[in-house]
């Protein structure tokens, strides 16, 4: 399975940029066609490459989910799609946090979000959920002194042992951490939250952070994600490797993804 996943990344890295994908004549091609599969998909690349290989077809397919050129319909079946972004809801407490930390600090960089959103693309629903505020490194603690002035479950970049004994037995507790620098995120509304790709690599970097989420159950959040919206791959990859698991991460989705192709 390693040799297997090397040689499909060198693959990558040496082909997926150079060949073509020739997406608007796919998209010409089954425009008028309610849903079409694997086998349909090669039969229109062969018109182009009479040999051409399994690997470079899942590939192929593979790009043009990712750039919104396809969707899922099921296993094996797509049909011509439209880019679909994942935009965060904002409950309450995010927006209340958002608006104090903006008044009293105007120029400070973070965001805020709950682990909530994640019950979205998970097997099991959890109700253990927790509010995020990331920090850029030199405001963080004062952000997390301003809100507990009135809020007494405000935890500031606890250690795993403070997680699992204190944090993970409180209804919806908020944690304040640092913000890695180049984080990808957005504004919904004014409100400054995450993307879908910084919480697909948080989720696979944060164990302790996200330990109801690992395992068998960090896989199918990344294949619902990648099924259900667009990812903007190049950005998953940049903030990965910002946080130095840009190989590893790249991999792992290879692995995860690549098995519903």
């Amino acid at each position: 399975m390693y040799c297997r996943n090397i040689v499909l990344y060198l693959y990558k890295k040496a082909n997926i940029g150079t060949n073509k994908l020739y997406i608007e004549e796919l998209k010409q091609y089954f425009e008028d066609v309610d849903s079409f599969n694997t086998r349909d998909i090669a039969g229109f690349y062969r018109k182009y490459e009479l040999e051409l290989k399994p690997t470079t077809l899942n590939w192929r397919i593979y790009e043009l989910v990712v750039k919104g050129v396809l969707e899922r319909i099921g296993r094996g079946s797509f049909k011509i799609g439209k880019n679909k972004y994942f935009v965060p809801g904002l409950d309450h407490k995010i927006k209340s946090i958002h608006n104090k930390i903006r008044s009293e600090l105007p120029f400070v960089e973070f965001c805020v979000w709950n682990t909530s959103l994640l019950n979205e693309f998970t097997l099991h629903t959890s109700d253990k959920h927790f509010t995020l505020v990331e920090v850029e490194k030199d405001s963080a603690e004062s952000v997390s002194l301003l809100l507990k002035e009135k809020n007494n479950n405000i935890f500031f970049n606890p250690n795993s042992e403070i997680l699992e004994q204190y944090i993970f037995n409180i209804f919806n507790p908020t944690i304040v951490k640092f913000l890695v620098s180049e984080s990808p995120l957005q504004k919904v509304k004014k409100y400054s939250t995450v993307t879908l790709e910084k919480v697909l690599v948080d989720l696979y970097c944060d164990k302790d952070l996200f330990s109801f989420y690992q395992g068998r159950e960090k896989s199918i959040i990344f294949k619902e994600a990648y099924e259900k919206y667009t990812v903007n791959n190049s950005k998953l990859l940049r903030y990965a490797a910002r946080r130095g698991k840009k190989e590893e991460i790249e991999n792992y989705i290879n692995q995860i993804i690549g098995k519903y192709l």
